[in-house]
């Protein structure tokens, strides 16, 4: 039996379980929509990266978010209504709309969700949100956050509810002191599987993986010789700089660009932090054959205005990309397993438009544009039935 119609018998079969799990839930529903008091309270145990064992009375109600990946999670998982909180609320509600919008019964309430970084997060704050779970790195805490010690976050779990987040994984940084002899890196996909167990759907996972690994497997497969592959160069531009990331280095945040085995016209440069800083000078001798530009799908960064500013600068001007009218929106670091299959199949058609098919373009506070079904690299209609739990 070949490989993708494995996929297809494993992939409806766990449909079929999502769907069944979704009646049996119902089922223990009052007419008046309480629980009748029948299982679903049942304890249990998971392993987190860096954070030990921690067990959950029942599946979290109350989710304490921080960057958008994990919203993002909480919806492909069919949780959406648990999140209480999101980082750069409009900024990642916004976009995260965007690509739902082509995902039929998908969506997600966050108008009205705070930031709760904004102001810098305190301790009195988390009780205030009164939540379960908190997605979100201790190690991220200790060292961004003041008046943080690893006492009040071991008080926070066991007051209220266990951390969970793999902030350095994104592109393998230094953790905290703390957390550094139990820090393991994770990839995007299992972040999404602890996630899952935290949930406690561990079908809806499966299958979504699944998916996942077809489209991954299929794109890698028709990826053109690397001789015949472009340079790129992936950045957002600021005043007179470019804040520069890598491509095929090891993290999550480059989950989208890595599978597509481009080469990465920055390759030499080297920085310090998570991302770098260069200038024009810089972009000139790299003089990538495409620009994707990081945050270009959000509301804050039109393209239209972007390739005005480099049309408008004399150094931005020569540049290839520019001439050659491939300066292109590209997605989020901040990317959750629906928004990846999104920015994959998005990333693969700007970079090898001729394999994969043109990229119409993005609008900006438009939805994810229209592809033509014999040109996705992914079925929308299986997806989103996986997601609520349909057939």
């Amino acid at each position: 039996m070949d490989a993708s119609r494995q996929f297809d018998r494993r992939r409806r079969a766990l449909l079929g379980t999502i769907a069944a799990g979704g009646a049996a839930f119902a089922g223990c529903l009052g007419e008046d929509g309480e629980n009748d008091g029948e299982s679903n309270e049942a304890a249990y145990t998971v392993s987190l990266n860096h954070a030990g064992e921690a067990e959950f009375d029942a599946v979290p109600e109350d989710a304490f978010v921080t960057f958008p990946q994990y919203a993002d999670m909480a919806v492909a998982l069919g949780h959406g209504d648990a999140v209480n909180s999101l980082f750069s609320t409009e900024m990642a509600g916004s976009t995260m709309d965007m690509f739902y919008a082509r995902l039929e019964g998908v969506d997600f309430e966050w108008e009205g969700l705070e930031n709760p970084l904004l102001d810098g997060l305190g301790e009195e704050e988390l009780y205030a949100y009164d939540c379960d779970v908190h997605f979100l790195d201790p190690s991220y805490v200790l060292l961004n956050e003041s008046g943080w010690t690893e006492s009040t976050i071991d008080e926070v779990s066991e007051r209220l509810g266990p951390w969970y987040g793999s902030f350095h994984s994104g592109v393998h940084s230094d953790p905290a002191e703390a957390y550094a002899d139990d820090y393991e890196y994770e990839t995007l996909w299992e972040i999404f599987e602890t996630v899952a167990e935290i949930f406690q759907e561990r079908e809806r996972y499966e299958a979504l993986e699944a998916v996942y690994a077809e489209m991954r497997s299929d794109i890698e497969s028709r990826l053109p010789p690397e001789d015949d592959r472009p340079t790129v160069a992936r950045v957002t531009l600021g005043d007179g700089v470019f804040y520069a990331y890598h491509l095929n280095t090891p993290g999550f945040w480059q989950a989208e660009t890595r599978p597509l085995g481009a080469h990465d016209a920055l390759a030499d440069q080297e920085w310090p932090g998570d991302w770098g800083e260069i200038d024009y000078e810089t972009m000139l001798e790299a003089d990538p054959d495409v620009i994707l530009h990081l945050w270009g799908i959000t509301p804050q960064y039109a393209i239209d205005s972007i390739r005005e500013r480099l049309a408008d600068d004399p150094a931005g001007s020569e540049l290839a990309a520019v001439q050659n009218d491939r300066v292109v929106a590209s997605g989020m670091r901040y990317q959750g397993p629906i928004m990846n299959l999104f920015q994959l199949e998005m990333t693969a058609k700007q970079l090898y438009p001729e394999e994969f098919g043109e990229w119409p373009g993005h609008v900006s506070e438009e939805p994810y544009p229209e592809i033509p079904a014999d040109e996705q690299l992914f079925d929308r209609e299986e997806v989103a039935e996986i997601v609520t739990g349909s057939q």
